[in-house]
C-alpha cells in the first residue's frame, strides 16, 4: 500500500504528496578540520548554530566529521532552495539532532522566508561520515503551484 493504495494504482508522486525537489553534497573532512585549524570560533560562529557545535564534542577529528556532515547538509539545502542573487546565511540553516539520533532541519530568516515563498512544506536531511568525507541528501516537499 502506498498512501492507502496500491501500488498499481498509486499515481505520480507529485499527485500524492507534491513536487518533490532533492539536494546532495559531499565535503572532505579535512577540509572543514583546516578551516577550524586556520580561523578557530570565528569560521565556526559564523557557519555553525551553537546547538551544532554541541553536537560536535570530541577531539578535533570527531568536531570536524560531525561539522562538515552539518555543512554538506547545509550545501544540500541550498540546492533544494535554488537561490537567485545572494544565498541564505549559514546560520539560517540548522540542523537539529533529536535525542534518539536523527537529525532535522530548522530554517530561519532568509532561509524560512524562500521556502515559504517557494511552497516548501516539509523538508528532511539526512547526514553520513566515514573515511574522510561527510555527505548529506536533503529530499524537501513542495507545493505544486508554487514549484519553480
Amino acid at each position: 500500500m502506498f498512501f492507502g493504495r496500491r501500488w498499481d494504482q498509486a499515481g505520480k508522486v507529485d499527485e500524492i504528496l507534491g513536487a518533490l525537489r532533492v539536494g546532495t553534497d559531499l565535503v572532505p573532512v579535512e577540509h572543514v578540520a583546516e578551516s577550524v585549524a586556520r580561523f578557530g570560533d570565528r569560521y565556526v560562529g559564523r557557519v555553525y548554530t551553537d546547538h551544532e557545535v554541541s553536537c560536535c564534542q570530541g577531539t578535533p577529528s570527531v568536531m570536524a566529521a560531525g561539522l562538515a556532515a552539518r555543512f554538506a547538509a547545509k550545501e544540500a539545502t541550498i540546492k533544494v532552495l535554488r537561490p537567485t542573487g545572494h544565498q541564505p546565511d549559514w546560520r539560517s540553516i540548522e540542523i537539529r539532532r533529536d535525542p534518539a539520533g536523527w537529525c532535522t532541519l530548522n530554517l530561519t530568516d532568509e532561509a524560512a522566508r524562500m521556502a515559504r515563498e517557494q511552497g516548501i512544506n516539509n523538508m528532511a536531511v539526512s547526514l553520513t561520515h566515514e573515511a574522510g568525507m561527510a555527505a548529506a541528501v536533503v529530499v524537501a516537499v513542495c507545493d505544486g503551484e508554487k514549484e519553480r
